[in-house]
């Protein structure tokens, strides 16, 4: 399934690492909420890039965004990612179903065994994503990957934003 641009997001709610619940129609960012889809416990690659989100928390908050970081993952996974990973400054959501990762346009990928990390691959597990969100709820901008690797960069996502909200700029890619 493809989303556009403009259009409103899929439902997305989850349970957080912690006990909490978060419900996409429930924000009320000032400009939008971030969604990061991250493969799972088994990915390094994952690892550094929440890693580097965690350190920038509060410049996002700064321009008016806030954020969601999740995975197919279980809780009991998405417990151990955020404790051995030092994720203190991100609300994790685990368990999306599969069917709700392909609604949002997520790849999946079936597991082939442990990564270089000795972490077993689930069955089955969405490829990552990043998502921005309009307080209306719809789609401002979306990248998905079939694979771990050449994410957007969170820096530049930061330099857009602010361009973004000083120029008033449209979505894009909505045709």
């Amino acid at each position: 399934m493809t989303i556009k641009p403009r259009q409103p997001a899929p439902v997305l709610e989850v349970d957080t690492v912690g006990g909490g619940h978060w419900s996409l129609a429930a924000q009320k960012p000032g400009h939008f909420t971030m969604i990061v889809f991250y493969r799972g416990l088994h990915c390094p690659i994952c690892r550094k890039y929440t890693s580097e989100l965690n350190g920038m928390v509060d410049e996002f908050a700064k321009r008016g965004v806030s954020i969601l970081v999740a995975s197919t993952d279980p809780r009991e996974r998405a417990e151990e990612t955020k404790s051995k990973w030092d994720l203190p400054n991100l609300s994790l959501g685990y368990a999306v179903p599969i069917e709700t990762a392909r609604q949002w346009g997520l790849y999946v990928s079936a597991g082939h065994g442990p990564t270089s990390t000795g972490v077993e691959e689930p069955a089955l597990f969405a490829e990552p994503g990043l998502f921005l969100i309009k307080p209306d709820g719809t789609l401002y901008w979306g990248s998905t990957s079939t694979m771990p690797f050449a994410r957007p960069h969170f820096s530049e996502i930061l330099q857009a934003i602010d361009f973004v909200i000083a120029k008033n700029y449209p979505a894009r890619g909505e045709a």
